[in-house]
């Protein structure tokens, strides 16, 4: 069924992104927002909007019943959850289904596996993708946890079952420590997600970040477009994307993708994914999938040439892949850039008006944002305010153009700053520039700033 109205339940830049592609497509869209974004960009653009409850995302962006009403208000035919808020809530999918609202998105069951950490690692094990060695399930005692890690190894990794952004993770790094760190690792899961449960998995001790972009048409047919890597980051928190990975080789990427690939060809899986590995000595390993759409989509985009947006929706109208594998060729280098409303040094939020903005442009200079000048950003919800997205031939030249536009890029009012700065240093460094960095080389980096 061609999809004719779509409602957005998302904010930002993700629903200015949605809006576009749906108007590319002649859809018309649903911007839902709290009164805290009702001046937003993409409540500005949108064909209707409603206004679904105040500031806190709680009784706003992840108020099921009032997006739903709204779905129903405005007649929405479609739903479209962006990143976030409630993309990967199993319950939220059935409802929207339940009132047959098409859900762009995976199926309900395929979220619901795959939120849970201990089922993914189950799940992932069983499609033949290879896992960090660890517990087979939720470990229920200090003295499984003990024996365990003494047959992997330390240090060991106690992880949240539920959750994520690095909330319920402790490093263990010997028998003695285990009870105090994992007691402390439970009661952060319970407080953060309201789930005590914890597993384990070996600690690799310097590795990258690296996802593969999965795409499923439901009914067995599946593509890969290639790995991104995410590997400079700050409390487990992504700051600079890439694709592809300056570390992996054409075989490495033909092998692997391809695994990921099958394992979502045997799952049934419907529309984008992203599976998430850590890799360290030429090996990967399994963390976890993410069923929706990620901030960092557009360098796949760039080097791709696919509209990821679009072969959602024509996905969850049942239109099916509009690519298969052998089409899919990848060109050239992109990196993104998170730009955040924060202190570059500190790290605190810094919301407020924007008195004057200049985005960047020029040849293959990408801008994703919902700034515009006179606009205050508010200080209810991520501090993300855009994404600068550039592409190059190779990977110097992406790196110059990216110097280029970020010197070009300016937010400025009230007070506000940005974390601009911040990645015009990280990209003058040696190891950004090789290419020779991992998940801890940020933090070090930022440590050693400080202490110089």
């Amino acid at each position: 069924m061609a999809i004719k109205k779509l409602l957005i339940a998302n904010r930002g830049e993700i629903a200015l992104r949605i809006h576009r592609a749906c108007h590319e497509m002649g859809i018309k869209t649903v911007a839902v927002h709290s009164t805290a974004d009702a001046d937003a960009m993409h409540v500005r653009l949108a064909d209707e909007t409603v206004c679904i409850g105040p500031p806190p995302a709680g009784q706003s962006y992840l108020n099921i019943a009032n997006i739903i009403s709204a779905a129903e208000v405005t007649h929405a035919d479609a739903i479209h959850p962006g990143y976030g808020f409630l993309s990967e809530n199993a319950q939220f999918a059935e409802i929207v289904e339940s009132h047959d609202i098409i859900w762009v998105g995976p199926k309900p069951e395929h979220i619901r596996v795959m939120g849970d950490k201990v089922e993914a690692k189950r799940t992932a094990a069983k499609l033949g993708l290879p896992l960090v060695p660890g517990s087979d399930g939720a470990i229920e005692s200090v003295e499984e946890a003990k024996k365990l890690a003494a047959e992997i190894g330390y240090p060991v990794l106690i992880k949240a079952a539920s959750g994520g952004g690095g909330r319920g993770m402790k490093v263990v790094p010997s028998e003695d420590q285990m009870e105090s760190l994992m007691s402390q690792a439970s009661s952060e899961a319970k407080a953060a997600f309201g789930d005590p449960t914890v597993y384990m998995e070996k600690y690799l001790g310097d590795p990258r970040h690296i996802e593969f972009q999965v795409f499923g048409d439901g009914n067995g047919g599946a593509i890969h477009i290639g790995e991104r890597d995410c590997s400079i980051q700050r409390r487990h928190q992504k700051v600079i994307e890439e694709a592809p990975s300056p570390v992996i080789s054409a075989e490495q990427r033909e092998q692997m993708g391809e695994r990921v690939r099958k394992a979502m060809a045997d799952m049934g899986y419907r529309g984008a994914g992203t599976i998430e590995f850590l890799y360290e000595n030429g090996e990967f390993y399994f963390i976890e999938m993410n069923t929706r759409l990620q901030v960092e989509h557009p360098v796949t985009e760039m080097i791709s040439g696919i509209d990821l947006v679009r072969e959602q929706i024509h996905v969850a109208q049942g239109d099916g892949l509009t690519v298969q594998q052998e089409d899919i060729v990848l060109h050239g280098h992109a990196i993104e850039c998170r730009i955040n409303a924060e202190d570059p040094k500190t790290f605190a939020p810094s919301p407020g008006k924007v008195d004057r903005y200049v985005a960047p442009g020029g040849m293959h200079v990408r801008v994703d944002s919902g700034l515009y000048a006179g606009y205050s950003v508010p200080p209810y919800y991520d501090s993300m305010i855009g994404k600068l997205i550039v592409y190059g031939r190779n990977r110097e030249g992406c790196i110059l153009r990216l110097k280029r536009a970020l010197e070009e890029f300016v937010v400025s009012g009230g007070g506000m700053k940005t974390n601009v700065p911040l990645h015009q240093e990280i990209i003058e460094t040696e190891a950004f520039q090789t290419g020779d960095y991992t998940i801890k080389w940020l933090e070090q980096w930022l440590k050693d700033q400080q202490q110089g």
